[in-house]
């Protein structure tokens, strides 16, 4: 009987863990699904307004509980949902791949921007790159979840960088993956002067970028036909000639 009922209460425990660890992951996947929504209206709204994207693409990631676990107590933190939250600030992770440098910055302001975040930490590896030569722009942002049963404060990392960073930071992490043992000087200062590189090729192309703007602007003549059309979810819409003249005499 005892053994019966200790089964019992064990499976009782096991559903209840279940039920904990579920909720609290789902949280920090909402927050997820929020900032990629924030982000996927700002892409849109600067695509159809200027004609131009600044984001490549997004990428989330959620930490598993065996690597937050293992990370808690590699650094000795106690086991607790409490002090999860606290001290594993990378749970929810959200990647901004950009077109240019000065579009990394442009989304850092227009997230800053936003009146329910809150921008927690910002490390920036660009001004400041790793020893290694790792760059990108890091925030940390706490995201209002709204529940059933109330409101939770969820911290997700942003990382924002461009096509030349992140091939540079994926093939690094490929190289290295799982090798342990220390790394020859002389392929440390290779790798340096591979993000060198990267980096020189992004400073060109918007150089590049910026001049063709230019030639662009100076050659730009849009006709009147053009102007009454608006692209909005991919469905052009006429803009009546009377629209047009209500909406001029309302200002």
């Amino acid at each position: 009987m005892n053994m019966n009922m200790n089964a019992h209460n064990q499976m009782e425990q096991l559903k209840q863990f279940k039920h904990d660890i579920t909720r609290f992951m789902m949280v920090y996947k909402f927050a997820l699904d929020e900032m990629e929504t924030k982000v996927d209206i700002l892409k849109e709204e600067f695509q159809s307004l200027h004609d131009y994207s600044p984001i490549e693409h997004t990428k989330s990631r959620l930490k598993s509980p065996e690597s937050i676990m293992k990370k808690m107590l590699r650094k000795n933190y106690e086991l607790t949902f409490t002090g999860i939250k606290s001290n594993i600030k990378d749970i929810a992770g959200l990647r901004i791949t950009c077109s240019f440098i000065s579009d990394i910055y442009r989304m850092q302001e227009m997230l800053s921007n936003q009146s329910d975040l809150i921008i927690l930490e910002v490390k920036d590896y660009i001004k400041n790159p790793k020893p290694n030569g790792y760059q990108s722009l890091h925030l940390l942002i706490e995201v209002p979840v709204f529940l059933s049963d109330g409101v939770e404060h969820v911290c997700v990392e942003v990382q924002i960088r461009t096509i030349a960073m992140d091939f540079w930071a994926s093939l690094e992490h490929k190289i290295f993956y799982k090798y342990n043992q220390s790394v020859p000087e002389r392929l440390t200062q290779e790798l340096k002067a591979a993000a060198d590189s990267a980096n020189a090729l992004d400073l060109q192309m918007e150089r590049l970028n910026d001049e063709i703007q230019e030639i662009k602007d100076a050659q730009s003549e849009d006709s009147v036909d053009e102007l009454r059309r608006i692209m909005i979810n991919n469905q052009q819409f006429h803009l009546p000639v009377d629209l047009l003249k209500l909406l001029g005499d309302g200002e």
